[in-house]
């Protein structure tokens, strides 16, 4: 009797140890020999259509459907700052520089429908944000904001060290880890219950909509949520001039494990997530869609 309740005891301790593994189905080069470096992807939640900035700064958008690449706008997109909408709009912040050398910005619409654009928010000085939403798209300012409605649904976005969450037309404001640097890089998981963000010197943090702290997953940048449960991230290493390695990270929401998915001397950077796509860039420019399948 005692050696079996030393067995189920053993048993019992090994249950937890669950076996985790990832596994990349499909590796593809993008926009090979169509366009030239290509940087700040932007995925749509289908993985259908893929943003990017060309090297001039200008923005276009990919149909992985049809093969066919749209320029969107060819004036500078300040800090590469667009996405895509929950309506099927691409919202983004054009710049440019007055006679005075202050820089100013505007908030745009292109309707893929019609192609057009349609700047929705005056010149102003300062910072313009745009933001997604599961039913629109909006462009936040300190001065003169934009939404595509009167209800965008959900959405995330950060000012200085705040986090910003629209919940049910609540404007829910937190500040769950201290960040004199501020917050960075705020989104939504799918099923709208929790918020990744970055925090400068904390790293990715993971909140619910209440604000209280799930878990912090570590020093990376440029959060994504591939599913409700994982996340993928870029870790890049640098000696104060330049990046010396960079690497794309899937990193389990909770905390408990995380996978390499490329390696460090890979230069791999700025992922975004869609329809079960991965989508990267280089430090050269050069665009690649990876599909993985996760294991336990």
């Amino acid at each position: 009797m005692k050696r079996l309740t030393i067995v189920w005891l053993l048993a019992a301790m090994l249950l937890p140890v669950v076996a985790q593994e990832v596994e990349v189905t499909s590796h593809r080069r993008l926009l090979k020999d169509v366009e030239g470096p290509a940087f700040y992807p932007v995925l749509d939640s289908a993985g259908n259509r893929l943003l990017f900035a060309a090297e001039d700064g200008s923005l276009k958008f990919h149909d992985l459907v049809d093969g066919v690449t749209t320029t969107i706008t060819r004036d500078y997109v300040a800090g590469h700052d667009a996405c895509w909408g929950g309506d099927g709009k691409v919202y983004f912040v054009t710049q440019q520089t007055g006679e005075n050398h202050l820089v100013y910005r505007a908030g745009q619409c292109y309707d893929p429908a019609t192609r057009q654009v349609r700047q929705v928010t005056d010149l102003q000085h300062g910072a313009v944000r745009a933001v997604p939403a599961t039913r629109g798209g909006a462009l936040m300012a300190p001065q003169r904001s934009y939404k595509s409605s009167g209800d965008i649904g959900s959405a995330a976005w950060t000012e200085g060290s705040r986090l910003h969450v629209i919940v049910n037309g609540e404007d829910r404001v937190f500040s769950p880890v201290d960040s004199w640097a501020g917050y960075l890089w705020a989104s939504l998981s799918p099923d709208g219950k929790k918020v990744a963000f970055f925090a400068a010197g904390k790293g990715i943090v993971v909140i619910d909509l209440r604000g209280q702290m799930l878990a912090m997953l570590g020093n990376y940048e440029m959060p994504c949520w591939y599913n409700n449960d994982y996340l993928v991230a870029q870790n890049a290493t640098d000696d104060g001039h330049q990046f010396t390695s960079s690497q794309i990270l899937l990193l389990k929401a909770d905390g408990t494990w995380q996978a390499e998915l490329t390696k460090p001397a890979s230069m791999a950077m700025q992922p975004t997530c869609g329809g079960g796509k991965i989508v990267y860039t280089t430090i050269d420019g050069l665009l690649y869609e990876m599909k993985i399948n996760i294991y336990q």
